[in-house]
């Protein structure tokens, strides 16, 4: 077999994805933290506690990062800490983020920066949160421009909200994520109220910083129908594509929420992205059935004979991420890849989920499909939300008891990826030798 090697562009951002809550500890004051002490809430009943001590340490994981030679990071701040009460600042809790940003800097790693990933301080969420659109938006507005004047001298891309479609559907839907509520008239209120929201600080953060980038981090998975020759398994799995995958894609692009063949016009949301940002992990297929109405009459499982990846958490389909950047691609904006990865405490997987999914990417990158940046999740292992800490995604391991770290092979993978710019043969051959002849033909 002929040597080969994928080249990336020079300037390609090769990066990690973290979140405040995840990661920081000690998150006390939201709803997170509150949900998590009430029982039944999280797998095992573990907790996020002192997670991975990042508003202590986290310069100790940058250290890491840069050692694995990447030049970007995604990571959130936390609303709580910075406005502890309604209107109350913490200059304190800005200034550790400033030191935290800088940092990356001083690194030579660029940040991003997550404005909302899923947690909500207690007074807002006892005020009803994102149920209530006079609450919620002109305080997360406020919160917004707050941030941006304090970082902006350090931070050009900002990323508003995180997974507004997981945060609907978990909580307000399925009822499994703060506030635990199922309802979807009710989802379909949060989801706008969070368009609106994302347009008022689209809006916010270019009076503040004309030169800003702003996009969102969106989650897309792949729904195929489970019989491609049955009208009605498409029909399903057109329909949970089109709430989860595209409704906010036509919100923020066109100005519409659609809803199953229609939808209200959102003043002032349209044409509010500078970029988009896809977080994508994994496939599903769809099996029409009448008695799933709360999932559109579509049953959801995962291919037989497919790989899976730890706890059930879902299908291995790395041609998935090819599909939805080429499918992006239509709305010409710069993309990023701004989550992909799985859970493997053993990483015996992850090397090769890193090698054939970074080729997908290449490949859209072959075709002039303009992908800026990918930012795997994660650089450590953190609190997965209601898997708590049964779910491991990070390129190093981490001990949540001791604080202990350890480099895991695909880190080590990573890193060489990152250094080189490039996927080379060797690296295949040493990392993941059983995709050789399939991905590389000779």
């Amino acid at each position: 077999m002929p040597e080969f090697t994928l080249h990336f562009p020079p300037d390609f951002r090769w990066g990690t994805a973290t979140s405040a809550h995840q990661v920081e500890g000690n998150n006390t004051n939201n709803d997170w933290w509150r949900w998590e002490q009430e029982e039944g809430h999280i797998l095992r009943g573990h907790r996020s506690g002192r997670a991975c001590d990042w508003w202590e340490r986290a310069e100790e994981d940058f250290d890491r990062a840069a050692a694995m030679h990447q030049n970007a990071h995604r990571l959130s701040v936390e609303w709580s800490r910075i406005e502890p009460q309604d209107g109350v600042w913490d200059e304190a809790a800005l200034e550790r983020y400033r030191t935290m940003v800088q940092g990356l800097r001083q690194r030579g790693i660029e940040p991003m920066v997550t404005l909302h990933h899923f947690t909500n301080p207690l007074w807002l969420a006892d005020m009803g949160g994102w149920e209530r659109e006079e609450v919620v938006i002109p305080r997360f507005r406020r919160f917004v421009r707050r941030v941006v004047e304090a970082l902006g001298d350090l931070v050009d891309l900002w990323c508003t909200l995180n997974e507004m479609n997981v945060y609907a559907v978990q909580g307000y839907l399925m009822g499994v994520w703060p506030p635990g509520k199922q309802d979807f008239g009710l989802t379909m209120r949060v989801l706008r109220t969070m368009l609106r929201a994302h347009a008022a600080a689209y809006e916010a953060i270019h009076q503040v910083q004309p030169e800003a980038r702003v996009g969102i981090a969106h989650a897309m998975i792949i729904f195929d129908p489970a019989n491609p020759g049955s009208p009605l398994d498409r029909w399903a799995a057109r329909q949970q594509d089109k709430l989860f995958n595209q409704a906010i894609l036509d919100a923020l692009l066109r100005g519409r929420l659609p809803l199953l063949g229609g939808g209200p016009f959102l003043r002032g949301v349209r044409g509010t992205l500078d970029w988009i940002g896809l977080n994508y992990y994994t496939r599903r297929m769809v099996a029409f059935d009448r008695r799933e109405a709360k999932a559109l009459f579509g049953r959801n499982f995962i291919k037989e004979g497919a790989e899976q990846s730890d706890g059930g958490y879902g299908e291995v389909y790395p041609k998935g991420l090819f599909r939805l950047l080429r499918r992006l691609s239509r709305y010409g904006l710069p993309l990023y890849v701004t989550e992909n990865g799985l859970p493997d405490a053993d990483d015996d997987q992850r090397p090769r989920f890193l090698i054939t999914h970074l080729r997908q990417l290449w490949k859209a990158l072959q075709g002039n499909i303009p992908v800026y940046g990918y930012y795997h999740w994660s650089l450590v292992d953190n609190f997965e939300w209601a898997e708590g800490w049964t779910l491991r995604f990070g390129l190093i391991e981490v001990d949540p008891e001791t604080q202990e770290r350890r480099m895991r092979p695909s880190g080590e993978l990573y890193g060489e990826i990152c250094r080189a710019n490039a996927i080379t043969h060797e690296m295949v051959a040493r990392y993941a030798p059983e995709v050789m002849e399939r991905l590389f033909p000779g």
